[in-house]
């Protein structure tokens, strides 16, 4: 009987806490929260966890996440991915690698309810760093359902020898 009681309270416990949910509202409120957030959950030390269910909170639930690159052939081709996905890919990398991905440029168009954000990033793996791992331009697709901003797509491409990122998209030197 004891155990059965146990078992019992254990089981409440746990249903309690998975219905604990917390509230990432103000990370959505406006198209700059969000991309912020964005650029937040992604990074991290090495052997630092990533915070998933805020990463999944900024995504509508039909929203595709879009790499581009190389394949073995050396083809452009691109990569299509659900939030899940995502993580699927990247967890363990971002784990084992440290990832802190800055912004550094903003480009940002809006009609209505829409908008589409260009934003220039740097990577490094660690924010002590000097130079970045990688550079690149994030394309983001957000909605506005009234209430809160969506990530509705997100499509990036690295910066390589072949596709610099153009002037444009770089910060202005302060010279």
């Amino acid at each position: 009987m004891k155990t059965k009681i146990t078992l019992l309270l254990f089981l409440l416990t746990l249903s309690l806490t998975a219905q604990e949910k917390i509230d990432y509202s103000s990370k959505v409120t406006t198209i700059d929260s969000t991309i912020a957030t964005l650029y937040f959950v992604i990074s991290g030390n090495k052997g630092e966890a990533r915070n998933w269910e805020l990463f999944k909170h900024l995504f509508r639930k039909d929203a595709k996440l879009i790499a581009t690159g190389k394949n073995e052939k050396k083809q452009t081709t691109l990569r299509y991915m659900s939030s899940e996905d995502y993580i699927k890919f990247s967890e363990k990398w971002l784990m084992d690698n440290g990832f802190h991905e800055l912004e550094i440029k903003r480009e940002t168009q809006t009609f209505g309810n829409i908008a589409h954000v260009f934003s220039t990033y740097e990577a490094y793996n660690s924010k002590d760093d000097d130079t970045p791992l990688m550079r690149g331009i994030n394309s983001i697709q957000l909605f506005n359902d009234g209430k809160r901003w969506w990530i509705v797509n997100l499509y990036w491409n690295q910066e390589s020898k072949e596709s610099p990122i153009p002037e444009d998209y770089l910060p202005k030197s302060s010279n």
